[in-house]
């Protein structure tokens, strides 16, 4: 019998204009966590969906407990075992929780469908997993972090043997971040193997046995995470140094830029007010974070300051101008930027080119659209074409590439850089970083501090605590809805913030 419980071995899968996965071997030990690191765009997602059946090699094979075996879909992977929690969800949103967990393997009597079992076993696993779950909430109407606790139910429901986690802390808390650790550990002491997927050095130090790092779709090296560092892993993925601290100079705010006061916006899923009440200001030449658990209005404040939602109360105004009932675009034509949390629900069109996403806010300007309102073809291509020189956004066929074939990462970093390269005034960036890779970050957190220096406003909205303490020049923590503390990070704790974050402490005014 082998000790491994699957080997991909010398994989090879080609896309138009790039290649992917070239010849890559990977051993995952029966009962062992084994961490794949690589760059944005390195090829590990992709070789994981050809692990799951998703996609088909064009070389090399695929083994289970020593037998070459054939994953022509996510069926066959199923019925060997092999489960998958993606980076990007594979939810339908009009169905419940409960409808995507036992999709595909619903249980029935009679040709009937019948739910009280599934049910009973999701309440008992997400008990068990500390992964509470709304069974009958509607996917579409739960924040994000409860859509990637529904993913990752789904694969737990099915017993599978092989658990296949790509990015699975990038939307979760510290704590539930934690407890997934945990949760990780447990699996494989219980004899699962894992195979784990994370831009998150820390991560991988903490829960990993092994790790395979993979740069620009080739295969570096494997290592044992007790001889290793987190320097000597960046190092292995990026090809140089990286740096792991901001980099920047003391703030000099200047004039108010957004003015908030007294704002209120109703929840979708409860009858109280998501955010009730919040009174706060970001100036010229600093980065204010909004800081929190998240669900405790963090998304619902982002919808109402960028006009995704309407106010219930109170007044926003930007550079001195009332906002509260202006468009999205008339906000954006007036200064503001926005780097959303869902890049696929309102940072891009995912059947569009990448050429077509980065003028998706500017399409309709003189630059690009001509007196009777014809597109200029020839200045979007070049003018997306210097964004993607200058911010390294990585794409199979450049321009044209359509960016729903993009990975996560390089879509990330289209979207910043047409953000910031619309020169706003106001720049709200809720996790900029969310699944990127350690020299991305680096760039991010850079291009953040350069908007600051510039003399723009950014607020930044984080769960990385590590970007909370390092990014910003004052920070706001939100419980249930309201601001409850303003501090700057040299003058609090982590520990002090948890407190203020948990609903322990709050300032009083």
């Amino acid at each position: 019998m082998s000790e491994y419980a699957v080997e991909l071995l010398g994989i090879t899968k080609r896309f138009p204009g790039i290649l992917a996965n070239d010849n890559i071997t990977v051993q995952l030990r029966k009962g062992e966590i084994h961490a794949l690191l690589g760059e944005n765009g390195a090829g590990k997602s992709t070789l994981m969906s050809i692990l799951f059946g998703m996609y088909q090699p064009d070389g090399g094979e695929i083994h289970k407990d020593g037998k070459k075996v054939e994953i022509r879909d996510p069926n066959d992977a199923n019925d060997l075992g092999i489960g998958m929690v993606h980076q990007h969800f594979k939810l339908v949103e009009c169905f419940s929780v409960l409808d995507n967990i036992i999709l595909g393997i619903e249980p029935t009597r009679n040709g009937l469908l019948k739910k009280d079992d599934a049910r009973k076993r999701v309440l008992e696993l997400s008990e068990r997993y500390r992964l509470q779950v709304d069974p009958d909430a509607l996917v579409e109407d739960i924040t994000v972090g409860m859509q990637q606790r529904t993913e990752i139910l789904k694969m737990l429901y099915r017993d599978n043997e092989i658990l296949i986690f790509d990015e699975p802390t990038a939307v979760l808390t510290v704590q539930e971040i934690a407890e997934l650790m945990q949760i990780m550990k447990g699996l494989a002491a219980e004899g699962k193997s894992i195979l784990f997927i994370s831009h998150k050095l820390n991560e991988i130090m903490e829960v990993a046995d092994r790790c395979t790092i993979l740069r620009k779709g080739k295969y570096v090296g494997t290592v044992d995470i007790a001889d290793a560092t987190p320097e000597k892993l960046s190092a292995m993925m990026v090809g140089r140094d990286v740096s792991f601290k901001v980099d920047k100079q003391p703030a000099k705010p200047g004039k108010v830029i957004l003015d908030v006061k007294g704002m209120s916006v109703a929840s979708g899923r409860h009858k109280k007010n998501a955010v009730s009440g919040a009174t706060f200001q970001v100036r010229s030449g600093e980065i204010v974070c909004i800081a929190g658990i998240d669900g405790n209005g963090q998304t619902e404040l982002v919808y109402g300051l960028s006009g995704l939602e309407p106010l219930a109360g109170g007044t926003i105004s930007l550079s001195g101008k009332d906002v509260t009932n202006e468009t999205v675009r008339r906000r954006s034509v007036l200064g503001m930027s926005h780097i959303p949390e869902d890049r696929h629900k309102h940072g891009l069109v995912l059947d569009y080119t990448l050429e077509d996403n980065m003028v998706l806010q500017r399409y309709f300007e003189p630059q690009f659209t001509d007196q009777f309102g014809m597109l200029k073809r020839r200045e979007i291509h070049d003018y997306a074409q210097r964004l993607i020189d200058r911010y390294d956004v990585r794409s199979g066929q450049g321009c044209e590439t359509v960016v729903r074939a993009m990975s996560g990462g390089n879509q990330q970093k289209a979207i910043i850089a047409r953000e910031i390269d619309k020169d706003p005034d106001f720049l709200i960036a809720v996790q900029p970083t969310r699944g990127v890779d350690v020299g991305a970050i680096e760039f991010i957190h850079k291009q953040l501090v350069e908007q600051r220096d510039a003399g723009k406003a950014v607020l930044l909205v984080s769960l990385e605590l590590d970007e909370v303490m390092d990014v910003p020049d004052r920070i706001l923590v939100m419980y249930e809805g309201e601001i409850v503390g303003e501090f700057k990070p040299e003058d609090v704790t982590v520990e002090e913030l948890g407190l203020y974050m948990t609903g322990a402490k709050r300032q009083e005014v």
